[in-house]
């Protein structure tokens, strides 16, 4: 799935001050080639913004029609010319091993993006991330985001935050 499992993380820290940011952001990642085959952890509170991410994210790829939140079907799959996508909401499960039950092993062991809010509730089970995003609300419109890539694809991520958005730090 993901080159360089052994990769040190590199985060990277953003100020998004309104939707825009968001919405900016997702267009900036949509078209880095290395999404095409990527695992997104999104981390947050219930508000933080990650089915917002995730929906401008589906849109700039060019899903039509209404995008869904996950949170009781689980997965919510995105069949588009050129790539398939995956929208994982993990908020419902009350045992890791329920991952395992749902079969979801062969969805991440095939190509295509797959994003996953709450993956904590799958500790043990979800393979590692490649770009991990934590979202924190600091207001109504402002979040605090980090970007924690974990491996040679998720690096190749990270230069989505590169073009044009507030940056607060690179360490």
């Amino acid at each position: 799935m993901s080159a360089g499992v052994g990769h040190a993380p590199i985060v990277k820290s953003l100020l998004w001050p309104d939707e825009m940011a968001t919405q900016l952001f997702a267009a900036a990642l949509a078209v880095q080639p290395a999404l095409r085959d990527a695992f997104v952890e999104l981390h947050g509170d219930l508000g933080a913004g990650k089915t917002t991410l995730v929906r401008h994210l589906l849109r700039a790829l060019g899903v039509q029609g209404r995008v869904k939140s996950p949170t009781y079907a689980v997965v919510e799959p995105y069949e588009l010319p050129d790539l398939n996508v995956w929208h994982f909401d993990f908020y419902r499960f009350s045992d890791p091993r329920e991952w395992e039950d749902a079969g979801f092993r062969d969805i991440f062991a095939s190509p295509g993006l797959k994003l996953a809010e709450w993956p904590e509730k799958a500790t043990g089970f979800l393979p590692r991330a490649d770009l991990v995003i934590h979202l924190e609300a600091m207001s109504d419109d402002a979040r605090q985001v980090t970007l924690t890539a974990q491996t040679a694809t998720g690096v190749a991520l990270l230069q989505a935050a590169n073009h044009g958005l507030p940056c607060e730090g690179h360490t």
